[in-house]
């Protein structure tokens, strides 16, 4: 009798294990952005042809899924950034701005003035290419930096603050440039954002190598577990010891260096300076992109992984409604939709509605 219990408690202990792993991934957070990544991909499978087709052009790989991630990376950085800022409880609106402020700065410094070097015209930079995009970086910081000091220093609510910026610093491109494109000739600058390493392209290698070393800061260090800390009690956070101010102040510069890199990228891509549309609607776009992610808007909880998710799905959203033929117009529309059952979701009260026991 005793000899024979193992043998009938394996079985029986199998199938609760097994329920538990089930039950344990289909509650992951992931589950629903890949889903919704993957429902998005099947439908450019059924409805757009040759969509994963790839070719090797001069040791490049070309095709619709390369064109995604080329113009997600942009999106990736910005959202990588936005989710420290929401993980604080806040929000960074001047995102837009400050990419419009960095591609113009380089583009200004950049420019490219023919030359002619034995016998051979050339276009030359106008500052040297390292100096020029530091300078651009640097104003990137500096624009994080005002906005870090009037959220964490003086207390002001984070939409209002950056708001301030998202209007100023447009405007401040626009004069940079004269509300005029600023065209860019020298060649070596166009590989930042059009160029490919190791046959894909240089953008994706970017924005991937940013989530790289902020996934390690973030799991090799304590400034993680700090981030959602303060998103779930600032004040008791502060308590605790941890320097409140100065996270948050470090969030939105990181913010901004991060959107300040997404401009290079854009204004690289373009081969020019656009201040009236470059990063337009950007940070809409990253806020959306970290809340699909599941990032809790209410801070606190969120995903590096989930925010690059993200960042593919609105991209690919946008590719696949461009090559239905579809107008463009409605691609705001089902991004509104999309935000709409996105902070549903979230809602404490929304959820209560389908959970509560009616019986």
């Amino acid at each position: 009798m005793s000899a024979s219990m193992p043998t009938k408690l394996v079985p029986e202990a199998a199938p609760g294990v097994l329920h538990g792993a089930v039950g344990g991934a289909l509650r992951h957070p992931l589950l629903r952005p890949l889903a919704a990544l993957a429902a998005l991909l099947l439908l450019d499978l059924l409805l757009v042809p040759g969509f994963f087709r790839l070719d090797i052009k001069d040791g490049h790989l070309y095709g619709a899924l390369v064109d995604i991630v080329n113009r997600a990376a942009p999106l990736m950085l910005a959202a990588l950034g936005m989710t420290l800022v929401i993980a604080t409880r806040g929000v960074d609106i001047s995102v837009g701005a400050v990419v419009a402020i960095s591609g113009a700065v380089a583009a200004i410094l950049i420019g490219g003035k023919m030359v002619v070097v034995d016998g051979v015209s050339q276009y030359v930079s106008n500052l040297p290419m390292a100096w020029a995009l530091a300078a651009a970086i640097g104003v990137a910081l500096l624009c994080g930096a005002w906005n870090g000091l009037l959220v964490a220093v003086l207390g002001l609510q984070p939409i209002i603050a950056t708001l301030i910026l998202m209007v100023a610093g447009r405007g401040l491109a626009q004069l940079l440039t004269d509300g005029q494109i600023v065209t860019v000739y020298y060649k070596p600058f166009f590989f930042i954002g059009g160029g490919y390493l190791f046959g894909l392209p240089f953008s994706l290698t970017i924005a991937l190598a940013m989530f790289a070393l902020l996934t390690l800061l973030m799991k090799k260090t304590a400034l993680g577990l700090f981030i959602q800390s303060v998103g779930i009690n600032p004040v008791a956070s502060r308590l605790a010891g941890i320097r409140t101010a100065a996270l948050i102040f470090f969030v939105y510069i990181f913010c901004s260096f991060c959107a300040g890199l997404a401009g290079l990228m854009v204004a690289s891509n373009i081969r020019s300076a656009d201040a009236n549309n470059a990063g337009l609607l950007l940070e809409l776009d990253a806020i959306l992109a970290v809340t699909l992610g599941g990032t809790s808007l209410a801070g606190g909880r969120f995903s590096l992984v989930g925010s690059v998710i993200g960042a593919l799905i609105i991209q690919t959203l946008t590719y696949t409604i461009y090559s239905l033929g579809v107008p463009p117009e409605v691609n705001m529309v089902v991004k509104a939709i999309v935000v709409f059952l996105v902070c549903l979701s979230q809602s404490p009260q929304f959820r209560r509605i389908f959970t509560s026991d009616k019986s």
